[in-house]
């Protein structure tokens, strides 16, 4: 299956990469799908749910504040190191990712489109003043110091499984700027993704001749729509996907062997100790 894989990869110059949740598994942040692409958790938190609900919006930064600890301390794995070699062999166009862990950008890529946006920041919903998670992080502490000490399993992009927790009293910092809501600048589940970005990763697109998907189970709509461009495709996943009837290759491998193989191939100098230097973790 590897052999197959460098083979379509050497067969393209211009390859479109669209990366999903399996490919930071090994970064240690779960993903939310199992083998056959149904949820292995609860729901993600609705869009509308949060704006319009104060106790969501508590039990969601309660939770959050925890699972942020751990999340920003996740480092790019082999298949993040191996992604950012293939770009800088001029193998790769750019890469789409439905993640918000920026372990891309850690890992080297430079031609990273987060198509929901990232953890790293928070944004008001009145006026779009935005500051750093840091900032953020800080004033959930200060005005909830029983934060402190908790701790939880991880959940997927930054959640955790915070049981045994009174949210009620939660006390979530408003816009500093007009007391607006503040809200992590992603997208979340029921909500769009800005026109303009979506325009930005069809116009890569439309430049491109093959498509490879990283992890992906495609279930989503925001990433299914891009597979339907007409131009070979060929994807790493180890369960169902969405577009398998749509697929030129189907790699049922894990994300960082099946791109550590393909690396090894085209570039046998470049076995992964080339790639070891990350860029810092976000604070």
């Amino acid at each position: 299956m590897s052999l197959l894989l460098t083979e379509f990869i050497a067969a393209h110059e211009r390859i479109f990469v669209l990366t999903g949740a399996g490919v930071s598994t090994a970064s240690g942040i779960p993903d939310y799908r199992d083998d056959s692409g149904d949820w292995k958790h609860q729901r993600p938190m609705e869009y509308g749910e949060f704006v319009e609900r104060h106790e969501s919006r508590q039990r969601y930064w309660a939770r959050s504040f925890i699972g942020w600890q751990r999340f920003r301390h996740a480092r790019p794995n082999q298949a993040h190191l191996a992604l950012a070699r293939l770009e800088q062999l001029d193998r790769l166009t750019c890469t789409v990712t439905q993640n918000v862990d920026g372990l891309h950008q850690r890992a080297g890529s430079r031609r990273v489109t987060e198509l929901h946006g990232s953890l790293a920041s928070v944004v008001c919903l009145a006026c779009g003043a935005a500051i750093e998670r840091a900032a953020m992080q800080q004033q959930l502490l200060e005005r909830n110091p029983s934060l402190a000490g908790l701790s939880a399993s991880s959940a997927p992009d930054g959640d955790a499984y915070l049981d045994d927790f009174d949210e009620s009293g939660i006390d979530v910092p408003g816009c500093t700027s007009c007391g607006g809501i503040m809200k992590p600048q992603v997208v979340f589940f029921g909500e769009n993704v800005p026109a303009a970005r979506v325009e930005h990763c069809f116009n890569a697109l439309e430049n491109a001749d093959a498509m490879l998907v990283v992890g992906s189970s495609l279930m989503v709509y925001s990433g299914f729509r891009f597979v339907r461009a007409g131009i070979p495709i060929a994807a790493i996943n180890l369960g169902k996907t969405r577009a398998d009837e749509l697929l030129t290759l189907k790699v049922r491998l894990d994300c960082a062997t099946a791109l550590n193989s393909v690396l090894t191939n085209i570039d046998p100098d470049a076995a992964l100790a080339a790639g070891t230097k990350c860029d810092p973790v976000p604070r």
